[in-house]
């Protein structure tokens, strides 16, 4: 029995190696295409790989679009939502796993009830919001509505309910209000689940097309993701350099999960201590 299980696996390593190629692939085309001619992109059979690397793809997406601005636009606006959600969805999910109150359950159930009602229901009203605080064409009118999240609520309950009461029974003993249970012990040591909720609102803001395109109508204060959608012309589109902008929005992101995978997976997998 040893033995086999020292023994490598080569299967599992060559199917591991197939799914890992078969998801890189994307990108790695993306970036050919943003290497190549406008004929090379357009060539039918495809052109795998570039005669001449077009590196002045890459210095057009600036030409194209404001891309500085709305890059920070972007960044400004994830920044905003993630910490945000990481103190509303923790204080809600400590309240909702730890605290009694009355109609705990029914307001629990109304929370996950948001889950089930489709994004562009209440797009309206949380315009009519916006327009009413005056917040249209800026960072605050494009964050204000992410900032809480019904997913991120129920990630952090649950988590909440895997971690041992002892923590708080030994707080209390000490003389710690609630409030310090939870700003001292409790959320410093659910590093887990609040690397999972910071990175799936960073992608879902970072991604967010729909509500910046309603509410900024100007080029230098909207996203990035409305302004490579802007890049997509009526009659022609020049693929390269619209590819060279989506892998030059996409690079952040893909630096943050990398650095942040493994508390990502901790935080969706496990409940509680390590």
């Amino acid at each position: 029995m040893s033995e086999q299980r020292t023994r490598p696996r080569y299967g599992t390593h060559l199917v591991l190696l197939l799914g890992g190629l078969v998801m890189i692939f994307p990108f790695a085309w993306q970036l050919v295409m943003s290497l190549s001619t406008q004929a090379e992109v357009t060539s039918v059979p495809p052109t795998w790989l570039p005669a001449e690397p077009q590196w002045q793809n890459y210095p057009a997406v600036f030409e194209a679009i404001p891309f500085w601005d709305q890059f920070v636009n972007s960044a400004a606006v994830t920044v905003a939502r993630v910490v945000g959600q990481l103190l509303l969805c923790a204080m809600a999910g400590y309240a909702f796993a730890r605290m009694e109150f009355r109609g705990k359950n029914v307001l629990f159930g109304l929370v996950l009830s948001i889950l089930m009602v489709p994004y562009q229901i209440y797009l309206i009203p949380q315009y009519q919001i916006i327009q009413e605080l005056g917040w249209l064409n800026t960072i605050a009118g494009i964050a204000a509505p992410g900032i809480f999240s019904a997913f991120g609520t129920f990630l952090m309950r649950q988590h909440f309910l895997g971690m041992p009461r002892s923590l708080e029974e030994a707080a209390r003993l000490d003389g710690a209000n609630p409030w310090q249970t939870f700003w001292r012990i409790m959320f410093p040591l659910s590093g887990p689940a609040l690397s999972a909720v910071a990175i799936l609102t960073a992608l879902a803001s970072w991604n967010d097309l729909m509500w910046p395109l309603i509410v900024a109508t100007y080029d230098d204060r909207t996203t990035l993701a409305v302004g490579l959608s802007t890049m997509q012309g009526q009659f022609t589109t020049d693929y390269p350099v619209m590819m060279a902008a989506s892998f030059l929005a996409m690079l952040p992101l893909m630096i943050l999960f990398i650095v942040l995978q493994r508390r990502v997976v901790e935080g969706l997998a496990h409940s509680g201590l390590k």
